[in-house]
């Protein structure tokens, strides 16, 4: 199997195949992003996937689910994506769910027909990098759409049928913002219904703009205790069924929980966290890598 760069799943695809479709990230730009840095975006040549695809047919003949690489696959063209889903049925015919990172940009760039004939070809779940439902965060983090892209595209999905995952960050919005974050992003998941939302929590590490905004003290980011009470108060909020997959290394409590049933015992236990953590750490903002 051919794998250019540095390469990068949900934690929740650990045991999922891997086929490589795109190199790097096609849009590069988000202020918190160091992942694709050093890899210039390109696309694999079907030949290569069909090779792939011939090799795991020999090694993992029982494949059932496969994660199509790299930072944001589903930017490829319908015209692009169904000769891929083909030879993936072709070659791994016990395959039902074909699924990838994907950027609201991304199902912007595509019909409703060309969605629904997706969908078809087994193109099933998406990982979405909405990050947050605050439009000044949206901006300030250089996402390269807006809120109303947002709503709009991912109601789009909805009407397709493929189903997705809603990602997005404690702390994004700052030092001070954290409600007001966690009360917007709230609104756009009861809104748009999400399989599962999925958690990070910022970080300004390395040499991204963010982290340069932050010596700068352009941005403030959050401190503990702002980021526990804004992912207190976004669970209180979610109304809609959904799964909270929270197990990231990066987020100050990690767990996974259904949404709403389960919202009293894990509000609980961000408490009995808050209560555990020495106050010097709550007052500070801590350090998070890359990872």
């Amino acid at each position: 199997m051919k794998y250019t760069g540095p390469i990068y799943r949900p934690p929740y695809e650990a045991n999922t195949l891997l086929l490589q479709v795109t190199v790097g990230c096609a849009h590069n730009k988000c202020t918190f992003c160091s992942m694709y840095r050093e890899v210039k975006f390109s696309t694999e040549r079907i030949e290569q996937v069909e090779e792939d695809l011939q090799e795991a047919q020999m090694r993992y003949p029982n494949t059932r689910r496969i994660f199509l690489v790299n930072g944001d696959a589903f930017v490829l063209s319908a015209k692009r994506l169904k000769p891929i889903a083909e030879l993936v049925h072709k070659y791994l015919p016990k395959v039902s769910v074909i699924t990838m990172y994907a950027s609201i940009n991304n199902i912007k760039g595509k019909t409703d027909e060309e969605l629904a004939e997706l969908k078809k070809l087994g193109i099933d779940e998406l990982w979405i990098g909405a990050e947050t439902g605050h439009a000044a965060t949206l901006d300030y983090h250089k996402k390269g759409f807006t809120l109303e892209d947002s709503y709009e595209q991912l109601e789009r999905l909805n009407k397709s049928g493929i189903r997705f995952y809603f990602g997005f960050m404690f702390g994004a919005a700052g030092k001070g913002k954290g409600i007001e974050n966690a009360v917007a992003t709230a609104k756009i998941i009861n809104t748009v219904k999400p399989l599962g939302i999925v958690p990070t929590t910022l970080g300004a590490f390395g040499e991204t703009e963010l982290a340069l905004d932050v010596e700068k003290g352009i941005f403030e980011p959050a401190t503990e205790a702002e980021v526990l009470e804004e992912q207190k108060k976004l669970i209180e909020l979610v109304e809609v069924e959904t799964f909270y997959m929270g197990i990231h290394s990066l987020n100050p409590v990690s767990f996974d929980a259904k949404l709403p049933e389960q919202k009293v015992a894990i509000i609980q236990k961000i408490d009995d966290m808050i209560n555990r953590m020495d106050r010097s750490i709550l007052e500070s903002v801590q350090k998070r890598r890359s990872v």
